[in-house]
């Protein structure tokens, strides 16, 4: 009887494998707008899609951004100026893809945008710093789905969204989980309404990886200047040591982040390329052996383990 229920798992694994190896023919026909292009996940994916013969349409926030990524890259990739938090560029933007791929519509969006910082405890923050996530992370994320889904149906084609494993289990204060769970959340929905059009929606997770952000605002990511600019009343009641101990532990795990950042835009092009995408992409051994299933344990088991980090 086991012997017999081994073999079936065999057959499942080997059937899955088999189904995500099919990859479409064609892809270089295809065209990919990428947000977020000019370092990290965004920049190394917009080269590699160029380099299989794909039609990149990449946007980036910075002049800078975009002539350095023309550089590295052939003639076939285009790049415009993009800042997701304005929804005036994100119209451009829309029309200048539709303008171009035309009656052959697009075929992937990739939302790969986005800020992680401010990162401080939530009592140290104000409104203002959440809102600045918020607004690049999932506002911004919806805006382009939402004024690219008309090119996209043409092509019957692929929204792929970067999610985190800070979309399963909050890690940080601050706004980055708040907007990762609502990635999720907007990419779920998303999928069950839109798949009588034959689009895909698929959810990118990776764990803890070095990527560059490519927004730079005043003071972001100085942990220090939150904790001077919190109250006095605040300050006494979390004390220096906590201070000097949750800088530590995120200086720590800043520098203990997975540097092979290929893993997450490796399983972005498979969700582009593959004939039966996943709906659900858990990039690095953190996040499949850690994170997530932490994300499904009790709340005194999760919160045991994290408050050890």
């Amino acid at each position: 009887m086991w012997l017999l229920l081994l073999v079936l798992l065999i057959l499942i694994l080997l059937y899955r494998r088999h189904r995500y190896s099919l990859i479409l023919e064609n892809l270089t026909d295809k065209y990919v707008f990428i947000t977020g292009c000019d370092s990290g996940f965004g920049n190394l994916l917009a080269k590699q899609l160029d380099k299989r013969g794909m039609k990149v349409l990449a946007a980036c926030l910075t002049d800078k951004g975009a002539e350095e990524l023309k550089k590295e890259t052939s003639t076939r990739l285009q790049t415009i100026l993009l800042d997701v938090a304005d929804s005036q560029s994100v119209s451009a933007a829309a029309e200048w893809v539709n303008g171009i791929v035309r009656d052959k519509g697009l075929w992937g969006l990739v939302n790969n945008a986005g800020i992680a910082n401010p990162v401080a405890p939530n009592e140290w923050l104000t409104k203002e710093d959440f809102a600045k996530i918020l607004d690049v992370n999932i506002l911004g994320l919806i805006d382009v789905t939402l004024k690219m889904l008309p090119i996209i149906r043409r092509a019957r084609g692929r929204v792929v969204n970067i999610a985190s494993v800070a979309g399963r289990i909050s890690l940080i204060g601050g706004g980055y989980c708040l907007s990762k769970y609502g990635v999720e959340a907007f990419s779920d929905s998303l999928r069950r309404e839109i798949c009588r059009f034959g689009i895909k929606v698929c959810i990118v997770e990776p764990g803890y990886f070095k990527t560059l952000i490519t927004r730079p605002e005043p003071h972001m990511g100085k942990l220090q200047y939150f904790w001077e600019k919190a109250s006095d009343e605040v300050r006494n009641a979390y004390g220096q040591q906590f201070y000097k101990n949750y800088s530590k532990n995120l200086e720590k795990n800043l520098s203990d982040a997975n540097p092979k950042i290929h893993l997450v835009t490796d399983c972005i092009e498979h969700a582009l390329t593959a004939v039966h995408p996943q709906t659900r992409y858990s990039t690095g051994l953190d996040a499949k052996l850690f994170f997530l299933p932490l994300s499904y344990c009790p709340s005194a088991v999760a919160d045991y383990f994290l408050l050890q980090k």
